[in-house]
């Protein structure tokens, strides 16, 4: 099997769990507080696999410089993507309480579409690049899987609130899904034959755009539903991942 199409394979599952959350945020009618404890635990993970499997590794490799400078690069760029994609309507793409709709923007759900697959890709992207090493991380993609489920669950409960017709929401996402295959190999062909250095300043690029996109859309989420817990919720995550990634798969 070609090394691009495992990575395919293995994004693609890490993103089809988008479609797991989505079948429980549009089938089961969760309290406010459950979504929000679950997108904090989701965060926490995230943030775990972000440092261990991404930055360290990165840092490792080439040293602080092509880390930071990733680093930082991934965060402007996802920063000024959501910026652009939230002038268009895409800004509450993850609320679960129905303030996703069309009537306040024109086009809004086409940038929800987006905004949705922004979110993905570098999760996805990371992924493709540990597989440059000649295996993936398993602990990155169970932890990426668990994260997606959570933000399903609140996109797709907010999108059902807000109208929004079951084949637009389960379209989204298994989109979403066959975009994160791709991104994935995508992520291992663009670093496979590159410098060192230049590897390391990717998988830290994703690192950033990861975190800048937990802060600026999935913990305020959370904060909204489970307050000052959302900080103990979210170490546990964090716990969990960590956990993972200290095991030999």
């Amino acid at each position: 099997m070609p090394m691009w199409f495992e990575a395919a394979l293995w994004g693609f599952l890490a993103g089809g769990a988008l479609l797991i959350g989505a079948f429980f945020g549009y089938f089961l009618s969760l309290p406010k507080w459950v979504i929000s404890a679950v997108m904090a635990f989701g965060s926490g993970v995230l943030v775990s696999a972000m440092s261990f499997e991404l930055l360290v590794p990165a840092y490792q490799d080439s040293g602080l410089l092509p880390a930071a400078f990733g680093f930082m690069l991934g965060a402007l760029l996802y920063s000024c993507s959501n910026y652009l994609l939230s002038i268009q309507g895409a800004g509450n793409r993850k609320k679960s309480s129905g303030q996703q709709t069309e009537d306040n923007k024109q086009g809004s759900g086409t940038a929800i579409a987006m905004g949705a697959a922004l979110d993905g890709v570098p999760e996805s992207i990371a992924i493709g690049l540990t597989l440059v090493n000649g295996s993936v991380s398993l602990a990155a993609v169970i932890a990426i899987f668990i994260s997606n489920i959570p933000e399903g669950i609140s996109s797709s409960a907010g999108m059902k609130v807000a109208g929004r017709k079951p084949m637009y929401i389960f379209g989204i996402w298994l989109s979403i899904a066959i975009i994160s295959g791709l991104s994935a190999a995508l992520g291992y062909s663009m670093c496979n034959q590159i410098p060192l250095y230049m590897q390391s300043g990717i998988v830290a690029c994703a690192g950033g755009a990861i975190l800048t996109m937990l802060a600026d859309t999935m913990i305020p989420e959370a904060y909204e539903g489970t307050g000052n817990w959302t900080g103990v919720i979210m170490c546990v995550g964090f716990l969990l991942a960590f956990g993972l990634s200290t095991m030999e798969f």
